[in-house]
């Protein structure tokens, strides 16, 4: 077998494989041999089909077979004989096949760039100086109120307003009937909270109890039925129940109540302390994103175009999710398909310029790294370690762990060769994609 390699790009290698003559001659009265001891001929025996009949028949197919064969058996010894690893294979170009003649064929590959040397001393950045507000304690403490409130009928009665829990019935009508799948019992909603139609928010407010309300409305364009789109509907509504939300008294009973806290004080400086510690790891993110444009900046190797393609559609698919999770609507548009390629080119950029730093620098993960990295888990999901190893035994999973603790490994080697000042907030890294792909 004789291989020939031509490197079109520093990202791009094309192999010409010439298979000698008597190796495809073996391959096809192999596959003929084979297949006489199986084919099915009407007149023939099995196994007695004579040679010239099976060449008639199935001479197409061996042809096929056999190509594609010689093509598998081959190229992975190609690719060791030269030391290739490719990312993606792109194009297999083979000659035209004859029985009797030598076969060769050309394959074209992606592979990673050669990277000599990594350019990661001496960067400015700037790490964002950020303290926990009183107004920040004051509304994660709101918040816990809320959560341990109470919900109770207003004494005396009166009508719904702001804030308040109303339950009700509706039915809605559209073009003078009612749907049969427009109809809701004992709904449920908190008015001001978005969590009822704007239209009938605004309409509830002020109503009572056993008030009967019709509410108009105008279907959007994009609504996901298809048959509301752009109607006129009314919905019917019967208000059932009225509830509003007591919050308990802020004091030490309370701080007892949310958790082992026996003061007020106590609660508010642990809420503060968890504030810091979040603030102090947006600052980190901060500095991170801000070496890693910078190690690009630096470094701008080309990169495999698979690769960002990759990176691109786990980005999008990260992207659609968040939106169904904050009920946004996801646009993959022209602008954010740049914006995605752009911010994919840099993120794998930057893992091929790391991976290159840890191999210069005999960065590896170990048995130890990896429990640290459990327990940091553990402490960030409120998962227990035991838990977390278990979801971790999956081996795409346990990859995706270790090279999270080799990057931060690296990011704590480009910090140390950094200049951080510390003072307000710089521009983040250019991330565009989620502001495109996104609106309220």
């Amino acid at each position: 077998m004789q291989v020939n390699v031509q490197q079109i790009s520093p990202v791009l290698v094309e192999f010409a494989v010439e298979i000698p003559t008597n190796d495809v001659r073996r391959a096809v009265d192999n596959a003929y041999r084979d297949l006489g001891r199986t084919a099915r001929v009407k007149g023939y025996r099995q196994g007695k089909v004579p040679l010239e009949v099976l060449k008639h028949v199935y001479g197409n197919q061996v042809t096929l077979n056999v190509q594609q064969k010689l093509i598998d058996d081959s190229l992975p010894k190609a690719l060791s004989q030269k030391g290739v690893q490719p990312l993606a294979t792109l194009a297999i170009s083979p000659s035209k096949f004859q029985p009797t003649a030598a076969f060769s064929y050309k394959a074209r590959f992606e592979i990673s760039p050669a990277i000599d040397q990594v350019i990661y001393e001496g960067f400015q950045v700037r790490k964002p100086d950020l303290k926990p507000a009183d107004e920040d304690v004051a509304k994660q403490l709101e918040e816990l109120r809320v959560k341990h409130s109470t919900l109770r009928a207003p004494e005396p009665a009166r009508p719904a307003q702001l804030g308040d829990q109303v339950i009700l019935d509706f039915e809605l009508e559209v073009d003078g009937k009612v749907l049969p799948e427009g109809k809701g019992s004992d709904i449920e909603g908190e008015l001001g909270k978005g969590t009822l139609l704007k239209e009938l928010e605004a309409a509830l407010v002020g109503a009572s109890v056993a008030e009967k309300k019709d509410v108009s409305i105008t279907f959007s364009e994009q609504h996901p039925m298809e048959s509301l789109r752009g109607k006129e509907g009314v919905f019917h509504v019967t208000v059932k129940e009225v509830k509003e939300r007591v919050l308990p008294a802020l004091d030490d009973d309370f701080a007892k109540d949310v958790g082992e806290f026996e003061t007020l004080d106590a609660l508010r400086a642990d809420i503060q302390g968890k504030i810091a510690k979040q603030l102090e790891q947006q600052a980190e993110d901060a500095v991170a994103e801000q070496l890693v444009l910078e190690l690009c900046r630096a470094n701008p190797i080309p990169v495999p175009p698979s690769l960002v393609q990759r990176q691109a559609e786990i980005t999008a698919q990260e992207l659609q999710q968040q939106a169904r999770t904050t009920g946004q609507r996801f646009r993959l548009d022209n602008d954010t398909r740049q914006a995605l390629q752009v911010d994919a080119e840099m993120k794998v950029r930057a893992g091929l310029l790391m991976a290159a730093i840890a191999r210069a620098q005999g960065v590896t993960v170990n048995d130890a790294d990896i429990e640290k990295a459990y327990v940091e888990l553990s402490e960030q999901t409120g998962k227990n370690v035991a838990r977390l190893k278990a979801e971790y035994r999956d081996q795409k999973k346990r990859e995706i762990l270790i090279g999270m603790i080799l990057e931060d490994k690296i990011l704590d080697i480009l910090e140390s060769k950094a200049v951080v000042t510390v003072g307000d907030a710089a521009p983040a890294a250019e991330a565009p994609a989620a502001e495109a792909a996104s609106e309220g």
